[in-house]
C-alpha cells in the first residue's frame, strides 16, 4: 500500500510523461514485437475510456440542462460557444495555410507511393449528418453502436464512436423534460445528479490507469512504426507539428491574454487531457479527462462544462478539421505542381471551417475533411493516399490540438459570462487522480 500511496502522490502529468518516455524506450528496444507485448495495455485503456464516456456524458448533460435552465440563458451560452468554435476554426485554417506557404512541405519531395491500406472515403451529405444527430434507436446510441446493412439485406449492429452527438441530443431532451415537469420529477432529477457524481468517481478510478495505457500505446506505436515511413514525408510532419504548436502556444495564448487569463495556468490545468489526446489520438478517449480538467482545474461552472466539453469533442476540430485539411491542400498543390489561385485559397478556407461542423460525429474526420477540401479546391483526391501512410503520427498532434481547443472555448465563454471560478483557475492544478475534489460554491 505504501508503494501505491507513493505512486499516487506523484503529479498526474509526471506519471503520464513517465509512461510516454518508458513506452518509447520499450518500442525502440523491442521493435515490432512491442506491439504484441505491450499493445494490449493500450487497447485495454482505450476500452476503459470508451466504457465510461457515454454514461458520463449522458448523466452530465441531463444534470447540466436541468440545472442551467432558469439560471443562465442556455441559448445565449450555446450561441457564444458556437461563435468561439467558429472563430478559432477560422484562425486554425489561417495558420494551416500560412505554414504551408512558408515551409513549402510539398516542394522537392521525391516520388510518393499511395498507402497500401488506403481506401477513398465517402463524404456524407450535410443533411445526412444533420439527420444523424437524431438517434433512431436511443439504446443503440447509448451503446455506441449503429445499424448497418449487409449485401444480403441483413441489418447488423456495428460499434461506432460517432454517437456522442446523438447522446447529447437525447440527454438534452430529457433535461428539458425534467425542467418542464418541475416538482413531478424532483426525485428523478436528484437521481440523475447522483448518477452523474457516481460516473465522475468511476472516471477517477479509470484515469489512474492512464500512465500504463500511455506506456502500451506509445510502445506499440514506436515499435510498429519505426522511422522508415516518416522519411519521405518528414517535411509535412514537421510542418503540421509546427503549425499545431503555433496555434496552441501563440493563438490560444493570445485569446487567453485578451480575456485577462494567464496562459501558463491554462496549459498547466489542461496538460493531463492534452497528454491523453496526443497518446490516444482520440478526442472521444480524452473526453472524460477534458471534462474533469475544465471543471476541476480551470474552475469552469460544472454544469456549463458538462454541456460545452462533450459538444466540443464532437464538432470542435481545429487540428483535424482546419489546420490539417488546409495544410494538406497546400502540400498536394505544391507536390503536383498546381498553382493555387486566391479564389482556391478562399474555397479551401471556407470548406475547412464549414466542413468541420458538417462532418461532426463522422468517423475518420481528418481524412473526410481533407477529401472535402481537396474536392472543393479541384485538387487530386487520390493524393490523400500519400499522407495516409503516416496518418497515425499526424493524428497525435492533430488530436492534441483538437482537445486543447475543446477545453479553451469553455474557459473563454465562462470568463465572459461570470461562470469561471478565478481562484481555482489561478491555483493551476494539474492533478486529477483519485483525490476527492472539494466542492465549490456556484
Amino acid at each position: 500500500m505504501k508503494l501505491v500511496s507513493a505512486w499516487l502522490k506523484i503529479p498526474f502529468w509526471q506519471r503520464v510523461l513517465a509512461g510516454f518516455v518508458l513506452g518509447a524506450l520499450a518500442g525502440w528496444l523491442f521493435g515490432p514485437a512491442a506491439k504484441t507485448w505491450f499493445g494490449p495495455l493500450g487497447d485495454l485503456y482505450v476500452n476503459l475510456i470508451k466504457m465510461i464516456a457515454v454514461p458520463l456524458v449522458f448523466f452530465a448533460v441531463i444534470n447540466a440542462v436541468s440545472s442551467l435552465h432558469g439560471q443562465k440563458s442556455i441559448a445565449g451560452l450555446a450561441g457564444r460557444t458556437f461563435a468561439w468554435f467558429a472563430l478559432t476554426a477560422v484562425l486554425a485554417v489561417a495558420v494551416g495555410l500560412v505554414f504551408g506557404l512558408v515551409l513549402q512541405p510539398g516542394a522537392g519531395v521525391g516520388v510518393l507511393q499511395v498507402a497500401s491500406n488506403y481506401t477513398p472515403k465517402d463524404v456524407p451529405g450535410v443533411l445526412d449528418v444533420l439527420f444523424n444527430i437524431v438517434p433512431s434507436n436511443v439504446f443503440q446510441a447509448l451503446s455506441g453502436a449503429a445499424t448497418s446493412q449487409t449485401p444480403d439485406g441483413t441489418n447488423v449492429l456495428i460499434p461506432r464512436n460517432g454517437t456522442v452527438l446523438q447522446v447529447i441530443f437525447f440527454a438534452g431532451l430529457v433535461g428539458f423534460a425534467f425542467v418542464k415537469l418541475g416538482e413531478k420529477t424532483a426525485k428523478l432529477r436528484t437521481l440523475a445528479g447522483e448518477a452523474s457524481e457516481i460516473m465522475i468517481q468511476v472516471t477517477r478510478f479509470v484515469l489512474e490507469f492512464t500512465p500504463i495505457g500511455t506506456f502500451g500505446l506509445i510502445a506499440a506505436l514506436v515499435g510498429g512504426y519505426g522511422f522508415e515511413q516518416l522519411k519521405p514525408l518528414a517535411s509535412f510532419v514537421v510542418a503540421l507539428y509546427a503549425a499545431c504548436a503555433f496555434h496552441i502556444l501563440v493563438v490560444y495564448s493570445g485569446l487567453l491574454l485578451a480575456h485577462g487569463l494567464n496562459p501558463l495556468k491554462f496549459f498547466r490545468g489542461a496538460a493531463p487531457a492534452m497528454q491523453v489526446g496526443f497518446v490516444a489520438s482520440s478526442s472521444f478517449a480524452a473526453l472524460p479527462l477534458s471534462l474533469r480538467c475544465v471543471a476541476d482545474n480551470h474552475g469552469v461552472d460544472r454544469d456549463y462544462a458538462a454541456f460545452a466539453v462533450p459538444l466540443g469533442a464532437s464538432i470542435k476540430m481545429d487540428g483535424c478539421g482546419a489546420i490539417y485539411p488546409a495544410l494538406a491542400a497546400v502540400f498536394i498543390a505544391q507536390y503536383t505542381g498546381i498553382e493555387l489561385s486566391w479564389a482556391q485559397y478562399v474555397i479551401i478556407a471556407l470548406a475547412s471551417v464549414l466542413g468541420s461542423f458538417g462532418t461532426a460525429g463522422v468517423p475518420g474526420t481528418a481524412v473526410i475533411m481533407a477529401t472535402v477540401v481537396l474536392s472543393a479546391a479541384g485538387l487530386p483526391l487520390e493524393a490523400i493516399g500519400f499522407l495516409y501512410a503516416i496518418d497515425r503520427i499526424l493524428d497525435m498532434m492533430r488530436t492534441m490540438t483538437n482537445v486543447t481547443g475543446q477545453m479553451l472555448v469553455p474557459v473563454l465563454v465562462a470568463k465572459e459570462t461570470g461562470m469561471l471560478d478565478r481562484q481555482v483557475y489561478e491555483a493551476a492544478s494539474s492533478n486529477i487522480g483519485l483525490k476527492e475534489v472539494e466542492s465549490r460554491a456556484e
